[in-house]
């Protein structure tokens, strides 16, 4: 199999890396992909995720059969659809489908009609509006999103009227916004693999998305992720109960199923489950933290995904666990500081496969000058160090002694909290 992976994140280089243990693999490229990435993908770091022609040509150029897309850039531009029209086998969220996360609107009306679980929510197209409900619900902790696919670091969770009404101000440019009741719990993730009549679900993580701990207001687009959750059985069956199985109910009514990936972002409040968000891409860094922990080959799932008998196939992992740490440049991820020099970890962080080891997935980095291979950040978070043991105690330790070697010039800076009293700092 030929197989190209479009993004160039922490969470694409967590996939192509687990793409890169198959045997079943010719080649296997990265589009654009990082300085990271090169240690096991070819990169195409000229390819435009948004631009269809070049990237069919490309596919046609390096005799590509299989493109996976788990990140939102090219869903948004519509590249799944262009490609299978083109012949090509992909793994990406249909255009149809997109409205279970661009359209909060919709998720939040299927949610109600299939009785899952959700916070009470209100949806604003209007800055005064939004005021006079303020007025009214004051001293309430509020979440506040746009309608429509963004990154998570734009969420806004407060009490305090101008900071939601300044908010507002910039997404109405954009989209509507939803304003939820905010739910103080445990935050899980779910990846669930689809195909067109079954599913696979990956290890459940939690992610840590606050700037650190406590602070209701700064959110980022993930600084952590432990995997697997320790849940008590009882609470994983009313998951699946309450909020997987309505959800594709509903998905097979509507004609919905595709192949790809649905996530699912859930508070965990008093042994009760809240969906908060349908995502139709990976989440990062949870997709960090659970590919270390599969010993599937992920070129057997997608083989079983093309041929709809995904549902036959029995998930194989570990009896490890992870803690991944996300390192982050000044400044993120409100006025992030970019163009800074890198330098990258000694190859065997990205390439080791002996258990406990850790492994480092680098996202928001590139090289500007080829000829003294200078490489510098070109966002917030540039990579994931992700350790692995026994246990979660044990995997946070070996994630913590390996973030050093990692450097960032003008500092990084990393949540130093994950996984730590795991119950406790969650509940945020």
């Amino acid at each position: 199999m030929k197989v190209l992976i479009l993004g160039s994140g922490a969470k694409d280089s967590a996939i192509a890396w687990w793409f890169s243990k198959s045997r079943k693999i010719e080649n296997l490229f990265i589009a654009p992909g990082n300085p990271g990435t090169s240690a096991f993908a070819t990169n195409l770091p000229d390819i435009d995720l948004q631009d269809k022609e070049q990237i069919l040509n490309a596919c046609k150029k390096y005799d590509i059969n299989y493109v996976f897309i788990g990140t939102e850039t090219p869903l948004v531009a519509g590249i799944p659809d262009f490609l299978i029209k083109n012949g090509l086998s992909v793994f990406g969220t249909p255009s149809y489908a997109l409205k279970f996360e661009d359209d909060k609107k919709f998720s939040r009306e299927f949610a109600k009609k299939y009785n899952i679980p959700m916070p009470d929510y209100h949806v604003f197209d209007n800055l005064l509006e939004l005021e006079a409900f303020l007025d009214t619900n004051k001293n309430k902790f509020f979440v506040l999103k746009p309608n429509n696919i963004s990154p998570s670091k734009i969420i806004v969770i407060s009490d305090n009227k101008a900071t939601l009404l300044e908010a507002t101000k910039k997404h109405l440019k954009s989209s509507s916004v939803i304003v939820e009741d905010f739910i103080k719990g445990i935050s899980i993730t779910l990846t669930l693999l689809l195909d067109k009549k079954g599913y696979l679900i990956l290890p459940i993580c939690s992610e840590y998305t606050k700037k650190e701990h406590g602070k209701e207001d700064i959110i980022t687009g993930g600084m952590g992720a432990v995997c697997p959750v320790p849940l008590d059985d009882k609470i994983k069956q009313k998951i699946r109960n309450e909020i997987i199985k309505p959800t594709l109910k509903g998905m097979q009514e509507n004609n919905l199923f595709y192949k790809g990936v649905l996530t699912f972002s859930i508070i965990l409040k008093d042994d009760q489950p809240y969906l908060v968000d349908y995502h139709v891409r990976l989440n990062d860094p949870a997709t960090e933290s659970f590919v270390p922990l599969i010993n599937n080959d992920l070129v057997d799932i997608v083989n079983a995904i093309e041929e709809n008998k995904l549902s036959s196939i029995k998930l194989d992992t570990t009896n490890d666990s992870t803690v991944a740490v996300v390192l982050a440049a000044e400044g993120y991820p409100t006025n992030t500081k970019t163009k800074c020099k890198v330098k990258l970890a000694h190859p065997k962080y990205n390439t080791s496969h002996i258990t406990g080891f850790p492994y480092i997935f680098y996202g928001a980095i590139n090289t500007i000058n080829n000829k003294d291979n200078k490489i510098v950040n070109t966002g917030g978070r540039i990579a994931t160090v992700v350790g692995i043991s026994t246990n979660i105690i044990k995997a946070n330790y070996n994630a913590y002694s390996a973030i050093g070697s990692v450097e960032l010039e003008g500092g990084i800076w990393y949540r130093e909290d994950i996984g730590n009293k795991f119950f406790i700092s969650m509940a945020e």
